[in-house]
């Protein structure tokens, strides 16, 4: 019997990967629904080719504007959910079986939660959604029977580097450490003092991988591995002192596992993000991704190197930040997306990303990350508090 499938953020990279993949095996998977922020001419194809019963357009305006494009085209009853509140619904559809949570940034907490709640298949590629609720959200996947899939390449190497069987949330026997590797991004040996001259057009521009704006100057500052920490110690319920940054600029080698015995496990491929999806959606059998196979004569050599916390002080804030543990991983995120979009927007410079972080999470104490509400709140100070900070800048 066909799987039903719900991709939020189904126009970003993520989503269009996954409905490539999905798209391969179409006795395998139907699709259900399907989520945009803005986006709707890529929407409208989508819809056209994979047949949704449902979409949800986040803006209204562009929602008005969806409804009017297909009034009198094939998708004329195509049902049209309009708002954030309408991602959790369809997140926990009874012909949902699986959610891919593709939704850039805290955007995508709450139905990514929803869906751990409800008891769903998550395909876990938004690691705001972790890094902010942490333990909420570990807690809801093992309350409810959930399973909990990683999509990121690194997070979905290491589960495939775990012993036979293993459970996200889970204690692995044997594991003495993780090995989470990072490209380097662009700026991997640009002298320390051109970095502050660094534009949002060479931030944005990854030498191994097709990502968002968003998450390409996440690589660049090395925060997208910051949070990958974060989330590796959820997800595999390890120390932060037993997960190592290495910098591999190849990216063939996607993260090691390390156990006590001095076997070292290491999941390789191709940059290309249907491989981890593929996994995931065929856990815990494969099937085809559509990726080409590893040439590894064309490798011919792997650098590795320790991450410096002096190029990338935004991987130091993130471990400082796991270390404190409560709401700082929440502070964390928040002021780091406030910080992105001002660079994106040239309202400050590549190297006032960390200084805002840092301002923000020095400006607002540590809580105990007990409820939800507790966490929305945090995120919405940390974000008047990252403002502030930016303005300050400005000044």
């Amino acid at each position: 019997m066909k799987k039903g499938i719900c991709i939020l953020g189904a126009t970003g990279s993520i989503g269009v990967s996954t409905l490539d993949v999905v798209a391969r095996h179409p006795d395998l998977y139907n699709v259900v629904a399907l989520t945009a922020n803005k986006n709707i001419d890529a929407l409208y194809e989508q819809c056209l080719a994979h047949s949704p019963e449902v979409v949800v357009i986040v803006d209204e305006q562009k929602a008005a504007e969806f409804k009017t494009k297909i009034e009198h085209s094939s998708l004329a009853n195509l049902r049209v959910l309009i708002g954030a509140e309408a991602l959790v619904e369809v997140s926990t559809l009874p012909n949902v079986d699986s959610v891919m949570a593709a939704i850039v940034g805290a955007a995508g907490l709450l139905p990514t939660l929803a869906a751990a709640e409800a008891g769903k298949t998550v395909l876990l590629a938004n690691k705001e959604a972790l890094v902010m609720s942490g333990d909420i959200f570990m807690n809801a996947v093992e309350k409810s029977g959930a399973q909990l899939l990683p999509i990121d390449s690194e997070h979905n190497a290491i589960f495939q580097c775990m012993p036979s069987a293993y459970q996200t949330g889970a204690t692995a026997k044997g594991v003495r450490r993780i090995l989470l590797t990072a490209s380097g991004g662009p700026f991997r040996t640009m002298p320390l003092d051109e970095l502050a001259h660094v534009t949002p057009a060479q931030a944005v521009a990854h030498p191994n991988w097709d990502m968002g704006k968003k998450i390409s100057v996440d690589s660049a500052t090395m925060m997208n591995k910051g949070l990958e920490m974060i989330e590796a110690c959820l997800l595999f319920n390890m120390k932060p002192e037993q997960i190592q940054v290495v910098i591999h600029p190849q990216s063939v080698i996607h993260s090691m596992v390390d156990y006590v015995d001095g076997t070292v496990l290491a999941q390789m491929g191709c940059p290309d993000m249907r491989i981890p999806i593929a996994h995931a959606l065929a856990y815990p059998e494969r099937f085809e991704s559509g990726a080409m196979p590893l040439d590894i004569f064309a490798v011919k050599h792997m650098d590795f190197e320790p991450a410096d916390l002096q190029r990338f002080p935004c991987l130091r804030l993130a471990y400082e930040a796991i270390q404190t543990g409560g709401t700082m991983p929440t502070v964390l995120n928040a002021a780091n997306e406030i910080a992105v979009e001002a660079f994106l927007n040239e309202q400050i410079r590549f190297t006032d990303i960390p200084l805002v972080i840092e301002k923000t999470m020095h400006a607002i104490p540590m809580q105990i990350a007990d409820s939800l509400e507790t966490i929305l709140a945090t995120d919405k100070q940390a974000r008047v508090v990252a403002n502030q900070a930016i303005q300050g800048l400005k000044n």
